[in-house]
């Protein structure tokens, strides 16, 4: 994808260009110079006629061998591009593994493939050109030996024939030109294909025509008998998922890894739709709802935190540019954020470099949070928030989730037992069905899938760690 949006739209405008400039300027010289050499003997203009289609043909033919190619070139460098990406992002699992010479070699054999494709794009345009001359040249070999005897025999002047020569020789540059452009708009034909199949992909979520727009949540969530699959073919990921949850109420969703829970919360902000069955807030179906009022309605922090290349502020304030410094290092303090950032050399103003590398696992977190809390959304989604960290940081990045969840109506994936305790309701979910539901101490009472797995995951607390029935 980062190839066809690079390499890809470079080609293209590429061609673009070319087309725009030296198309229009050498196609309005050329239909002027043939005007001329018509006007000076149409006798001799229709013998260097002969030649031309044979000159037009190897653009014609190799025009279409170099659109192919072009087409594979740029698919390999879209290769070569996302090898490169995923090889600099992994470097330390590379180094873990002492996989440098591996690597080394995988990068060699994509970069030798490409630079095959890459001559043979090259020979393909160094073709064209020589043989449309060679032709072109026949063509011109058979005027001089018609004109010259013409001029000969009287049936011409020399300056007739001289000035027609002039012009079909000034004829030659943008016809050659035209092959040189030709070459350049194949190429961005093959990139603008790849381009727009990109473009012409219907998105997985569409929004209607009439959608309307939500401005808060009054009765709840409502779930009700929903089934998903990631493709037609598949099988379904989540079967007859069937809950309401009211306004301000903490649900926990357990399960193995695997069972659906991420999927689950998926639907909600209409990452994807489900197959069968809706999904309500206050009783209105998401899919009649505008994205963009949804999506406002949900805040959402999961254990892969994302974060951009830019300052603290601009990450904190992502998606809300105007909002002021005040609220800005109001939202950093409930997030327990603000006692680092500002230990920073440039505070607010620091750069934290791709993905938040300049920050540990525990301080990215909390930048989430307190994204998530400036945007201060009613819905709240916590997708293994704290699953990555330490000890120590998790302890403090709870205690700013638990701030961030007050009054808010939250979905958690948890695996941390007091929030699962808490939770005023807990979904069990199974091979993509919820199983059981209810509060901590009443899933405990009976023989329950929920007392097996607290049982048998929430009691290693005791040997040191709070562990829960949500980790995935």
């Amino acid at each position: 994808l980062m190839s066809r949006v690079t390499n890809d739209v470079g080609l293209m405008q590429g061609a673009v260009t070319e087309a725009v400039t030296g198309l229009i300027k050498d196609v309005f010289t050329a239909l002027f110079l043939v005007g001329v050499v018509f006007y000076r003997d149409w006798k001799l203009a229709l013998v260097a006629l002969v030649a031309f289609p044979l000159a037009i043909w190897p653009i014609a033919r190799f025009g279409q061998k170099l659109r192919r190619t072009s087409i594979r070139t740029q698919e390999v460098t879209g290769g070569l591009t996302s090898h490169l990406q995923e090889t600099i992002s992994g470097a330390k699992l590379v180094k873990s593994f002492g996989a440098e010479e591996y690597e080394v070699d995988r990068f060699a054999t994509r970069n030798a493939k490409l630079f095959r494709l890459s001559m043979k794009v090259v020979k393909v345009q160094a073709m064209t050109s020589p043989l449309s001359e060679m032709f072109a040249g026949v063509g011109a070999a058979a005027v001089i030996f018609y004109g010259g005897y013409s001029v000969v025999n009287g049936q011409s002047t020399p300056g007739n024939f001289f000035s027609f020569m002039t012009a079909l020789f000034m004829l030659y540059e943008p016809v050659k030109s035209l092959s040189r452009i030709n070459n350049v708009i194949q190429q961005g034909i093959a990139a603008a294909g790849r381009v727009f199949e990109v473009l012409d992909t219907l998105p997985d979520v569409e929004e209607r025509k009439d959608a309307l727009s939500l401005e808060g949540i009054e009765h709840g969530v409502e779930f009700e008998h929903v089934d998903f699959r990631y493709s037609e073919e598949g099988e379904n990921i989540l079967k007859d998922i069937t809950f309401r949850v009211p306004p301000g109420t903490l649900v926990a969703i357990v399960g193995s890894s695997g069972a659906g829970k991420t999927t689950l919360v998926d639907l909600l902000p209409r990452f994807y739709d489900p197959q069968g069955g809706a999904i309500r807030i206050d009783g209105t179906d998401i899919r009649d709802v505008s994205l963009s009022s949804l999506r406002s309605l949900i805040g959402i922090v999961s254990q892969h935190t994302i974060l951009f290349n830019d300052t603290l502020r601009n990450n904190i304030a992502y998606g809300m540019p105007d909002a002021s410094m005040e609220r800005i290092e109001e939202a950093a303090r409930r997030a327990n954020a603000h006692p680092f950032i500002i230990r920073l050399s440039e505070g607010y103003q620091t750069v934290i470099g791709e993905q938040g590398l300049k920050l540990s696992g525990g301080e990215r977190q909390r930048v989430a949070i307190a994204r998530a809390i400036l945007k201060d959304a009613p819905i709240l989604i916590l997708d293994e928030a704290t699953s990555a960290l330490d000890t120590e940081s998790e302890s403090v990045v709870q205690e700013a989730l638990e701030h961030l969840m007050l009054g808010r109506t939250t979905f958690v994936i948890a695996h941390r037992l007091s929030t699962v305790r808490n939770a005023d309701t807990i979904l069990v979910v199974e091979e993509g069905r919820i199983v059981e539901s209810g509060a901590h101490e009443e899933l405990l009472a009976s023989e329950t899938r929920y007392r097996s797995f607290y049982l048998k995951q929430f009691e290693e607390r005791k040997s040191g760690a709070e562990v829960g029935p949500g980790t995935a």
